[in-house]
């Protein structure tokens, strides 16, 4: 009895099908070596400012709790600390470098999108205010004297004012706003103050702060404002902060230009390495 072969039908569909498969699916291209170092200098790049920002907001939280700022009862004065615009800078420094170093890590689009746009936001905060100071530097000028007359009334009161006032007046050799009389204003060195400190003004004032060379002299301006201007010459500089801080200002236009422009060429460098990863990121998603 012979036996009978069935032949099946023989169909291609498999076999074509698979080929379809490899045409339509093609396997994404491997980033290139620059699109890497990119990616890794981005990543370093905003992990280095992560760390500036934590360490601005550690000091500024370091010196809000040294001071009782964070106490219940140091609550009132907490906006006006100093230190509290560390603890904002710091974090928004902070906040925007981690989502820098996150999106470069991960690649991820919207991390990166929001890196540029919070650094585009800040640069154009940054012209905003450059151009509002040149527009208004008459008027900034005065609030400048208000503020510098604050700092004097409220000498004794806060010890970062006391530090910042001591400093200027060190640096600039002057005392005062306008003269060394302006301490006449403050309520510890007028001539009717109880304390021992009546008729005098800072020590930074002096024109030899210092005591055998290395400790501060406390005393050295004890009772100056009794003096006249001849006698008070000798001991302390008569005149005042305001004008000198003008010309010191206006000495340091060059400096403050050559900051001003690596700040910006520090953010346009972050933004460009965003800029390529994301031109990488996102066709390599859309052939996925």
């Amino acid at each position: 009895q012979a036996s009978r072969l069935v032949e099946l039908p023989y169909s291609s569909s498999d076999d074509d099908e698979g080929d379809m498969d490899l045409t339509v699916c093609p396997v994404p291209a491997k980033p290139s070596t620059f699109s890497q170092c990119v990616r890794y200098l981005a990543f370093l790049w905003n992990l280095l400012f992560l760390l500036l920002g934590l360490l601005a907001l550690a000091v500024g939280v370091w010196g809000l709790l040294a001071k009782g700022s964070l106490r219940e009862d140091g609550l009132a004065p907490l906006g006006s600390d100093p230190m509290l615009l560390f603890v904002l800078v710091g974090l928004g420094a902070s906040i925007i470098s981690l989502a820098g170093c996150l999106g470069a890590l991960r690649s991820s689009p919207c991390l990166l999108r929001f890196f540029v746009g919070a650094v585009l936001a800040f640069a154009g905060l940054e012209v905003l205010g450059g151009l509002l100071l040149v527009a208004a530097r008459h008027r900034l000028r005065d609030a400048l004297r208000d503020a510098l007359l604050l700092c004097l009334l409220r000498y004794q009161e806060e010890p970062d004012l006391r530090f910042l006032v001591d400093e200027v007046q060190r640096s600039l050799k002057c005392c005062g706003l306008g003269s060394y009389r302006d301490w006449e204003t403050n309520p510890y060195f007028n001539c009717s103050a109880p304390g021992v400190q009546a008729c005098s003004v800072p020590a930074s004032c002096c024109l030899d702060p210092w005591q055998n060379g290395t400790v501060t002299n406390t005393q050295c301006a004890f009772g100056v404002l009794r003096l006249g201007d001849m006698a008070a010459s000798t001991v302390v500089h008569l005149g005042g902060c305001v004008a000198q801080l003008g010309a010191w200002l206006r000495g340091q236009a060059g400096g403050i230009v050559a900051g001003a422009a690596v700040l910006v060429l520090v953010e346009a460098t972050g933004v460009l390495m965003a800029l390529k990863m994301l031109r990488d990121i996102v066709p390599a998603r859309a052939q996925d």
